[in-house]
């Protein structure tokens, strides 16, 4: 007869080897996953993070357009309300006038004007009488048609004006959607730039530095003449905000963009810039790089990004994110489009 033996329970030892062994297969098998995705190199990261750079800098400029247009229309329908007003105004007048003639027709009873000829006791004063009036009449209606038509043109321009409005209203707000996106992706590139070693870090920073000549910094600007009084004192202005923040959007005087900073500083001189890059290559001459003179606008990256032109292949202006108003070698600014003379 076969026995019945109660099966031999695993030592705690065995146990403690098992869940060992599991855990390490567990270990190894992460280790394994993370091998398959490699942590980025310094180098990969920082292009990642200019990318981001570029393509958030072009957002804001584009945002700023879309401002400006909107500032524009605005300034357009409130001058189109104003003669809308004025328009009524005048309209109103007329309609009292109209108003006077017509009590005097009822203050005579509304006889018809052959009977009133009729029976008038100086039949030529009469005639003289409705001869003016009738000259009276026609010109107040010509007057009050011509008014009409104004105001309904008026009309039409408002309303055209306003849709305009409502639909840059929707750019701004897609525009800034687009933006807000390319924030999250500069703040996943951060999370990258965390990822890096101490040394890692450094060695970028010590990079920045070498593209970048910062505020303190002694930079040979060398001696190149200014073309103009106004580009000069343009240039003075900009390098008393050096070590001021770029911040998307902003037009000084406590932080700029690129273009902020560009229309600011020509400001100072008593010139008006418009406010964005792809409107300010339109505000003076295009002029090649050997042309170049210090208060030169500079254009880079398909009109992305503007600064000023310092001397010895050197702007001053507004960088990235991150970053302050500076000077900067042009070999490093990427492609180079034209400059503009104001």
């Amino acid at each position: 007869m076969a026995s019945h033996r109660r099966p031999k329970q695993p030592s705690r030892t065995r146990v403690t080897v098992l869940t060992a062994t599991a855990a390490a297969a567990v270990a190894l098998s992460a280790n394994a996953g993370a091998q398959a995705a490699p942590k980025p190199k310094v180098d990969e990261v920082k292009s990642k993070v200019d990318k981001l750079h570029h393509e958030a800098e072009e957002a804001t400029e584009q945002y700023n357009l879309a401002e400006e247009r909107r500032g524009n229309l605005q300034k357009e329908i409130s001058a189109l309300q104003d003669k809308v007003a004025r328009g009524q105004a005048e309209l109103n007048t007329l309609r009292d006038s109209i108003g006077s003639v017509a009590s005097a027709q009822y203050r005579s009873g509304g006889i018809d004007p052959s009977i009133q000829l009729f029976l008038s006791s100086d039949p030529d004063t009469y005639l003289d009488k409705a001869s003016a009036i009738d000259q009276l009449s026609a010109k107040q209606a010509d007057v009050l048609q011509s008014i009409q038509e104004k105001q309904r043109t008026l009309a039409q321009q408002r309303a055209e004006a306003t849709t305009k409005l409502a639909d840059l209203e929707s750019v701004r707000k897609t525009l800034g959607e687009k933006k807000k996106s390319f924030q999250g992706k500069l703040a996943e590139a951060q999370k990258l730039l965390n990822t890096l070693t101490a040394d890692e870090r450094a060695k970028m920073r010590a990079e920045e530095q070498r593209a970048s000549r910062a505020a303190g910094d002694r930079v040979d600007l060398g001696n190149e003449v200014p073309a103009s009084q106004r580009g000069a004192a343009a240039l003075n202005a900009a390098a008393t905000q050096l070590g001021k923040p770029y911040v998307s959007g902003a037009e000084g005087p406590n932080s700029y963009d690129c273009s902020g900073l560009t229309q600011w500083s020509y400001r100072q001189a008593g010139v008006r810039l418009s406010r964005t890059t792809y409107t300010q290559q339109n505000d003076g001459v295009k002029i090649g790089r050997s042309q170049l003179k210090p208060g030169d606008l500079v254009f880079f990256n398909s009109l992305s990004h503007v600064g000023l032109y310092a001397g010895n292949n050197t702007i001053l202006h507004a960088p990235k994110p991150g970053a302050v108003v500076r000077y900067e070698s042009m070999d490093y600014m990427g492609t180079f489009q034209f400059g503009v003379r104001i």
